[in-house]
């Protein structure tokens, strides 16, 4: 795979580049699209996307620089060695939603409801951007001798001329169908929140099984698991926590909303008997 794509002059457009922007728009219409659909205000999507992906730039470089703060203890200058490359989507994922979240507090949004909208789009966006992680060679996966092989030949990240487990591909396919699940699940979901839980338990599950096949190590790990496995655990026990908590907080309203309902049919009794 080859990263740099074509070249005008002295611009060079980067596969891993143009991905990531193909899927930052893709998102911010889908965001969009699935606002309307569900009734609600479609402009503030717009301010969500660029402070999302700010936070989420901000969030996947600090995690990276965690990962590799034994390097940078030994040698600071490598944090602006790497402002360019090394990010953790986990961070990234954490970052945006936070930075989405004090967006929603400042203009009084339901964060709940616009989250729901959003996470399918992050799905879509993350597949596309695991393509640019195909073009650029980066999250690689271990050697095999399987029929499903890669070998780059060109890449600056993965080890050339040596047959790999295909991760990106399987991870790109992963998103796509993540996406396609939570969409049509948003478009009928009455329980705000549980989209974005569902977000949650279907990534974390997917990206733990993934790790597995990665060969990129480099990323750091605690104990027996890479670090993207060990954060999943949490994300998945969050997700679940989550996902129970907004199923119980709609039960409740339903029955809060069923009480009322009796009351006010009560009284109407009351009245028409006198």
């Amino acid at each position: 795979m080859h990263n740099d794509l074509f070249t005008i002059g002295n611009f060079t457009i980067h596969g891993y580049g143009l991905m990531i922007g193909i899927g930052i728009i893709a998102a911010y219409l889908m965001t969009e699209h699935l606002a309307k659909k569900k009734k609600m205000d479609p402009d503030p999507v717009f301010s969500l996307l660029v402070f999302g992906v700010l936070g989420g730039i901000a969030g996947a470089k600090v995690l990276y620089w965690i990962t590799v703060l034994g390097d940078i203890i030994q040698d600071p200058s490598l944090i602006f060695r790497t402002l360019g490359d090394g990010f953790v989507v986990y961070g990234g994922i954490i970052g945006g939603i936070l930075a989405g979240y004090i967006v929603c507090r400042v203009k009084k949004l339901g964060f709940w409801d616009y989250l729901d909208c959003a996470t399918p789009s992050i799905a879509l966006a993350q597949g596309f951007g695991r393509i640019g992680c195909l073009l650029a060679g980066c999250c690689y996966g271990m050697e095999t001798d399987g029929w499903c092989a890669i070998t780059f030949t060109n890449s600056q990240f993965a080890p050339n001329n040596v047959p790999l487990i295909p991760t990106q591909i399987f991870s790109s396919v992963f998103d796509f169908a993540h996406f396609a699940l939570l969409y049509v699940i948003t478009r009928r979901s009455k329980v705000s929140g549980f989209t974005s839980a569902l977000y949650l338990i279907i990534y974390g599950v997917g990206r733990f099984i993934i790790e597995f096949f990665r060969g990129d190590m480099i990323r750091g790990s605690v104990g027996d698991l890479s670090t993207s496995q060990f954060i999943s655990i949490f994300i998945v026990a969050f997700g679940v926590l989550l996902m129970m908590k907004k199923l119980r907080d709609k039960k409740h309203q339903q029955s809060a909303q069923e009480s009322l309902e009796n009351i006010e049919e009560i009284s109407e009794n009351i009245e028409k008997n006198h």
